[in-house]
């Protein structure tokens, strides 16, 4: 029996960190042909992640220009993982969650006919300008998709009710579990967790804060009212010590470097790779995000996170209690990232929730759903 070409598509950080463990997975499989290709739609970001994994892609798009926008991305990827589609032929191609990158590959596969099967499938705020756009991609990649992998049974739902056929939908569990079985590691330094849970502090209260915040629609005022609320606690916390891996995007810099030069016990950093940011978050005290993955990693980690958005897609967690949607403003982040300091009944309710993404066993029910539906 001829192998089974399954054609792997991802072109940012979050989704190569969630991927990977797939690929490796894919890899070990004898009746399956795995060929990865990247976008390159992150690029110093995306090849942190892919020599952590030890992945190579076959094809690499590198679409990725200085002050991309969302034409630039949707049109090049389009036409760039057309030639590599037709180049192929594959059985299925796989894309992950709600970048640009996969909506645009997932739509370049149905054009061509090509059956497309979608990791993390069915998150939803039902509210396709929050998260822009990735609300919209992932809803219309739902749309395409024939095999709908959903991390958790609220997302299957989620699908369900959209009308999807229930015997393509899977849960699996979130790949990202798969990926912190690797990452994460007891034996680890980093000059920069050094400085932020000193040894021999001998003040009780200092505890260690991981923050990132990079979305496209809290740029502007959003964005600033997340850094002032967060430094009027640091002002009021000495011995508290935040972290910020500060995202690539020079707007964001600036408003970091405005917003946060000038507090000693916040300090501004590099972008960590996929091993460095998975041990920071294993030693944080608790984390302040807008992202979407952390949300899950955290989880996974035990770690209470405040999620400065207005929406999430991930539910889940904010019923188990780990997570807090908190929104954007200034005086809601500062409430509440004070509480989780000086309230320690808060503090372990957060920390001791359920994790409810998964038991890192993502990666092995999605190849064993691909053999048992490619190879009948």
């Amino acid at each position: 029996m001829s192998k089974k070409k399954i054609l792997i598509v991802f072109g940012t950080r979050p989704e190569a960190i969630k991927m990977c463990p797939v690929i490796n997975e894919l890899k070990r499989r004898k009746e399956f042909a795995t060929i990865v290709a990247v976008t390159g739609q992150h690029r110093e970001m995306l090849d942190q992640v892919l020599n952590a994994f030890s992945v190579i892609p076959d094809f690499d798009l590198a679409i990725m220009k200085e002050s991309q926008s969302l034409f630039d991305i949707t049109i090049n990827v389009i036409e760039g993982i057309k030639d590599v589609i037709i180049k192929v032929v594959p059985d299925v191609v796989l894309v992950h969650g709600d970048t640009s990158t996969a909506f645009a590959t997932a739509l370049a596969a149905y054009y061509l006919q090509i059956p497309v099967g979608h990791v993390e499938a069915g998150l939803r705020t039902n509210n396709i300008y929050s998260p822009f756009p990735e609300e919209f991609n992932r809803e219309a990649v739902s749309l395409i998709t024939e095999f709908h992998f959903a991390p958790t049974k609220a997302t299957k739902a989620n699908l369900i009710k959209e009308g999807k056929l229930p015997k393509k939908v899977y849960v699996t569990g979130n790949t990202v579990i798969d990926a912190l079985k690797t990452t994460v590691i007891d034996d680890y330094s980093h000059p920069d967790l050094e400085w932020a849970i000193k040894a021999d502090e001998p003040d009780s209260n200092s505890r260690f804060v991981l923050f990132t915040a990079h979305r496209r629609e809290n740029l502007g005022e959003p964005m600033k009212n997340m850094f002032r609320a967060v430094k009027r606690v640091l002002n009021e916390h000495r011995q508290v010590k935040l972290v910020y891996p500060v995202h690539l995007n020079p707007v964001i810099q600036e408003i970091a470097m405005r917003e946060f030069g000038d507090c000693p016990n916040i300090r501004l950093i590099k972008p960590l790779d996929v091993l460095d940011f998975h041990n920071f978050m294993s030693r944080a005290y608790l984390i302040l995000t807008d992202s979407g993955g952390v949300q899950e990693e955290a989880a996974s980690l035990g770690k209470p996170v405040l999620v400065m958005r207005d929406t999430t897609e991930r539910p889940e967690g904010i019923e188990t209690g780990v997570l807090k949607l908190v929104g954007t403003e200034e005086k809601d982040i500062y409430r509440e990232f004070g509480r989780l300091l000086t309230d320690p009944s808060i503090y372990k309710g957060m920390s001791s929730a359920e994790n409810p993404y998964g038991d890192g066993q993502a990666s092995v029910r999605i190849a064993d759903i691909l053999r048992d539906s490619l190879t009948k």
